[in-house]
């Protein structure tokens, strides 16, 4: 194969790399990317990806050297022109270490890999650079996406970026004010659906199907080779050795199916010689692949989705039978984990100092709860995955901060004082609430 191609998971059949559609146009199945064999392989390649880590002089986000995704574009969409390329210097993600988060955990050598750190604050904008580059190939005028909160605020700051229109169908009343804030405010059409996240991936999808708006959802091949990059990047940064786990939240499953696909990759190449296992980590109220998982997906669930953490407030994921595949090729696990476990461990990363929106943290809950049950061991590697910055969603912080009666454990209630050298000393005398 000498060019990128466009294959449906269910039929095989095959599509130009330029084809409009994102998903096939004989059976309806998800599309997936197979490109040609990069120039070079194993310690080669990872010798040429290496060399990329010294960034540019121009401006930030000109060139497309300066991004996280594109310094691997031989695995992401090779041969596309640098003119071509919609970027902003996405994909420069820390990989931190917080021994008062690992403790807490139970994990000895727990890193978080942090893709707040994106221009507008999660991961999705590893995906959009690359889905908006492909709108702007294929001539796109309309792009459009449904959206808990994340990819509204990331297509919307692309869209405007690559000068294109940008549509957002979110559910009413149920995305963050931090996410909505950031759509409006990118310039893109807000349509608020009286529905949940999934009428507005149906609602998308039909858009697409038959108004001709370019999807730029998870399901869009395109966007899952942008996610790819947050293994690549990880893998970078621990010196091409795998950990022992990966741990990440899941809503829609892009991810982990980006995940398997990233890691099937790496290894093929001989980026990697042994393969970490996956952990995705559900919301209770929105848990419909974990309860696939119990029955050894001999079932394919779907709920009314509940939780908190409204980025993978999802009941029906649209990867699922991707990231069926992705759990089974790493021998993974899929669990849930409770809103009040969520909200714990979201205020034991932010007073670490790092910080995260609630879906972030089911990470760590997760991780929390699987080295208690012993499936993964005290002294593993393991990565775990915050998707989102902590102000994506202050309302929920603040609740679990000052309103929550009584105050949770690690509650950092706000002290009220008169302006007086003795109220300051007062307070210094007295122990912080939070160790």
């Amino acid at each position: 194969m000498s060019v990128s191609e466009q294959v449906c998971d269910a039929c095989a059949a095959r599509f130009s790399a330029i084809d409009a559609k994102v998903e096939c146009a004989r059976c309806g199945g998800l599309l997936h990317i197979e490109h040609p064999e990069p120039p070079v392989c194993s310690t080669a390649l990872q010798a040429l990806f290496d060399a990329r880590l010294v960034p540019s002089r121009g401006p930030h986000g000109v060139s497309p050297h300066d991004s996280g995704v594109w310094r691997f574009r031989e695995l992401v969409m090779p041969g596309v022109g640098d003119a071509e390329i919609v970027s902003q210097g996405e994909g420069i993600t820390p990989l931190l270490s917080r021994p008062r988060v690992a403790q807490w955990a139970g994990a000895e050598d727990l890193l978080l890999k942090h893709e707040g750190h994106n221009p507008t604050g999660s991961f999705k904008d590893r995906g959009m650079t690359v889905a908006l580059t492909q709108a702007k190939r294929i001539g796109a005028t309309a792009v459009a996406c449904a959206s808990t909160g994340n990819t509204s605020s990331a297509l919307a700051s692309y869209a405007a970026l690559a000068g294109l229109r940008g549509l957002v169908l979110v559910p009413q009343g149920k995305v963050a004010l931090g996410k909505l804030s950031q759509t409006i405010a990118y310039g893109a059409q807000t349509l608020l659906v009286r529905g949940d996240f999934d009428d507005c991936l149906r609602l998308a999808r039909e858009s697409s199907e038959h108004l001709g708006v370019y999807l730029a959802n998870s399901i869009n091949p395109w966007r899952l080779e942008g996610q790819k990059t947050i293994i690549f990047d990880l893998l970078q940064q621990l010196r091409w050795h795998s950990p022992d786990w990966l741990v990440l939240p899941a809503g829609n499953l892009g991810n982990t199916s980006a995940f398997g696909a990233a890691l099937r990759e790496a290894l093929r190449l001989g980026l990697i010689d042994t393969v970490p296992r996956l952990a995705c980590v559900q919301a209770e109220g929105s848990a419909p692949f974990a309860a696939s998982f119990r029955e050894g997906f001999a079932t394919r669930h779907t709920v009314r989705a509940e939780t908190i953490a409204t980025a993978i407030r999802i009941g029906d994921p649209a990867s699922y039978d991707r990231a069926v595949r992705a759990i089974q090729e790493t021998n993974g696990v899929v669990l849930s984990v409770t809103d009040d476990e969520i909200l714990e461990a979201k205020a034991v990363i932010d007073a670490s100092g790092v910080g995260c929106e609630p879906a972030s943290a089911a990470s760590v809950a997760g991780t929390r709860a699987l080295v208690r049950d012993g499936t993964i061991a005290r002294g593993a590697r393991v990565v775990a995955l915050l998707t989102g910055h902590m102000l994506k969603d202050p309302e929920v912080m603040l609740h679990y901060h000052r309103e929550l009666f009584p105050a949770p454990t690690h509650a950092n209630r706000s002290i009220e004082i008169d302006a007086t050298l003795a109220d300051m000393e007062r307070v210094l005398r007295t122990a912080p609430a939070t160790a």
